[in-house]
């Protein structure tokens, strides 16, 4: 499975959702895991988000209530390597460990992204 586009990066978004309540203990071990990952060799950006309703959105715009704060994460890695070597470092493992019972999902949902043109 190739993740890279035509230079090699490899581009990312990974998202999930805290559970009501454990908004900032997310946010804590997402800031905490920021600060290693952006030290990886071969990390070219790891910028963490929470999602934010659209602007002049209102509840009858936007759909049903959320069932709680959304996190979002783009990053790239200058290959697939580099993306490899972050997908083995074992502080990843303990972030999802950390991660798992605070979020609705059961673990990150990645989208890869492919520049156009």
């Amino acid at each position: 499975m190739s993740w890279s586009s035509e230079d090699g990066r490899v581009e990312l978004i990974a998202r999930f959702t805290a559970l009501p309540g454990r908004e900032e203990e997310v946010a804590r071990l997402l800031l905490a895991l920021t600060a290693i990952v952006r030290e990886e060799p071969g990390c070219l950006a790891f910028e963490p988000h929470r999602v934010a309703p659209a602007p002049g959105a209102s509840a009858a715009t936007s759909g049903p209530e959320p069932i709680g704060t959304g996190f979002a994460v783009v990053e790239a890695y200058r290959d697939e390597a580099a993306f490899a070597a972050h997908l083995a470092a074992p502080y990843g493992a303990e972030f999802n460990a950390a991660l798992a019972p605070l979020i609705v999902e059961d673990g990150s949902v990645l989208t890869f992204l492919a520049p156009i043109g």
